[in-house]
C-alpha cells in the first residue's frame, strides 16, 4: 500500500477526486468529514447510549458521546504526531501531493470521532441481544431461508459493520451516505472483512468483522480506490488502512484509561489504586507535589489521567513508526497497544475495571433489562414487518408500522435486507428511546 492513495480525498458517492487545491483553505477536506459526522442525527444519539455504566445518574460518568469526543482527541493527536513523522520520511507527499500533518489528524479524528456511532443501545450487550434473537430466540426460525453469510450477519451482529452501513448508506437526497472521504471511511474500517470465515487467522483485521453483506459492494469500491491488500481470493477480506491501526490506539487508550477513572469516581475502584497503577504508566513525568496539591479525588485522577494518556500516546506512535513498513504491507498482525512497553500494566488496570465496574451489580442488571428490551422490540418489529410483505399483518402490526421510520426500507423483497433494517433501526435507538418504544409496547406507558 502506499500514502498517495491511502490519502484518497475522493467522496464516497462522487465521481469525482477531489483534489487538494480544489479544497476550501478555511475547511480542507477531511474536516468537513468531521463536521458531517457532528451534525449528524446519528452522532448525536450516542449522548443517550451507554458506555460502560447504563443510564448512570451522575454527570461525570461518560457516555458513548463523550467517549467518542475524547477517542477523537487522542486520535487527532496520534494522527498529528505520525503524520508528521511519516511527512518527514516521504518528503514528496508534502512537497509533491500538498499533504500536512493536520490531514493526518484530521483523518484519525474524524474516524475515531465516528468509531462507535454504529453501536446499538445498553452497550455491548446490545450486540449480544441482537445476535441472541437469531441464534436462539425467535429469529432462528429464518435460518433457513438466509445465505450463511447473511445469517451471520445477524447471529454476530457487529457494531462496526453497523457503523459502516450508517456512514455510506444512500437513502432519499443523501446519494453516499453522509458523503465521507475514501480516507476516512478507510480508516473507520478496523475490520475490512465480512462475517465469514469466523476469526479465520489472528491477525488482528480478523477480530471481527465490519462490513454486512448489504454493503460489499461499497467496500469493495473503497478498497480499490484505496489499493488496501486483498487478504483472500475467496472471501472478502483486506488489510487494514494503516490509519485503522490509530484509530484503535485511541480508542484502546481511552477506555483502559477513562472506564478506570470512572470507576474511581463511582467509588467502585478505591482512589489510591489510580496513584499505585496510573504511575507505573506515568513513570518519572508524576510530579507528588502537584498531585497532593489537587484538592478533590476529580482532579487528582484526573492529572494522572492526562499524564497517562500521554505516555500511551507517545508509545503508539513509536510502535507505528518502528512497524510502518509491516504496516503498509499488511503483515503487522496486531494491535499497537500489544506491543506496548505498558501492556502489564495496560492488563492489570482492565483486569481491576472488568472485576469492579464491568461485572459491577448496576452494569450486570441494566444489561439483563437491555436484552429483554430489544427482544421485545425484535420480535414484535420482524413480525409487523414480515406480515406486512407477505399480505398477513393483524391491525397490531398495521399500528406498529406507523411507528417505523420512513427514512428506512422496510418493504424491500429480500428477507435479510428487511431484518437487517429491522435490526438498524433498533440500533439506531439511544438508550432511553428503547426504553421508551418497549414500555408502549407492553402497554406501560402511553
Amino acid at each position: 500500500m502506499n500514502w498517495e492513495q491511502l490519502l484518497s480525498l475522493k467522496r464516497f458517492g462522487d465521481t469525482n477526486k477531489r483534489l487538494r487545491l480544489e479544497q476550501d483553505e478555511t475547511r480542507l477536506g477531511f474536516e468537513v468529514d468531521y463536521d458531517r459526522i457532528i451534525f449528524s442525527q446519528e452522532f448525536r444519539s450516542l449522548q443517550d447510549k451507554t458506555q460502560v455504566i447504563p443510564l448512570s445518574q451522575t454527570d461525570f460518568v461518560h457516555t458513548r458521546l463523550t467517549h467518542s469526543l475524547e477517542v477523537s482527541v487522542v486520535g487527532r493527536s496520534l494522527g498529528r504526531i505520525v503524520g508528521q513523522k511519516v511527512l518527514e520520511k516521504h518528503p514528496h507527499l508534502q512537497n509533491v501531493h500538498g499533504y500536512q500533518a493536520n490531514d493526518f489528524g484530521a483523518i484519525v479524528a474524524t474516524a475515531a470521532l465516528a468509531h462507535d456511532i454504529g453501536n446499538p443501545p445498553f452497550g455491548h450487550s446490545g450486540e449480544k441481544s441482537i445476535g441472541e434473537f437469531f441464534k436462539s430466540g425467535v429469529g432462528k426460525a429464518y435460518k433457513d431461508q438466509l445465505t450463511d453469510k447473511e445469517y451471520q450477519d445477524l447471529c454476530d451482529f457487529e457494531g462496526n459493520a453497523n457503523g459502516f452501513k450508517i456512514l455510506t448508506q444512500s437513502r432519499a437526497g443523501r446519494e453516499g451516505g453522509l458523503r465521507l472521504s475514501y480516507a476516512t471511511l478507510g480508516a473507520f474500517t478496523k475490520y475490512p472483512k465480512e462475517s465469514l470465515p469466523k476469526k479465520p487467522t489472528k491477525h488482528i483485521a480478523d477480530k471481527k468483522y465490519g462490513v454486512f453483506q448489504s454493503e460489499k459492494d461499497a467496500f469493495q469500491d473503497i478498497a480499490d480506490e484505496l489499493g488496501l491488500i486483498k487478504r483472500s481470493e475467496k472471501h472478502l477480506s483486506y488489510a487494514r488502512h494503516p490509519l485503522a491501526y490509530l484509530v484503535e490506539a485511541a480508542d484502546d487508550i481511552c477506555y483502559t484509561i477513562i472506564d478506570f477513572e470512572d470507576g474511581i469516581n463511582l467509588g467502585l475502584i478505591p482512589e489510591e489504586f489510580a496513584l499505585e497503577y496510573l504511575s507505573k504508566v506515568i513513570r518519572d513525568n508524576i510530579k507528588p507535589e502537584n498531585y497532593y496539591a489537587l484538592a478533590t479525588k476529580e482532579d487528582r485522577i484526573g492529572y494522572l489521567r492526562a499524564l497517562a494518556i500521554g505516555a500511551l500516546i507517545n508509545d503508539a506512535v513509536d510502535i507505528f513508526m518502528k512497524n510502518e513498513d509491516a504496516i503498509l504491507n499488511g503483515t503487522f498482525d496486531s494491535a499497537l497497544l500489544d506491543k506496548s512497553k505498558f501492556e502489564a500494566q495496560i492488563n492489570d488496570i482492565i483486569k481491576i475495571s472488568i472485576e469492579n465496574i464491568y461485572h459491577s451489580e448496576e452494569v450486570v442488571d441494566k444489561e439483563i433489562a437491555g436484552y429483554q428490551i430489544i427482544n421485545k422490540l425484535l420480535t414484535v418489529y420482524t413480525a409487523a414487518v414480515n406480515h406486512s410483505f407477505n399480505g398477513t399483518a393483524s391491525n397490531y402490526d398495521k399500528l406498529i408500522l406507523k411507528r417505523l421510520p420512513e427514512t428506512i426500507n422496510f418493504s424491500t423483497p429480500n428477507l435479510y435486507e428487511r431484518l437487517l433494517a429491522v435490526c438498524h433501526y433498533v440500533s439506531l435507538l439511544s438508550d432511553s428511546k428503547a426504553i421508551q418504544n418497549f414500555k408502549k409496547i407492553e402497554g406501560v406507558t402511553f
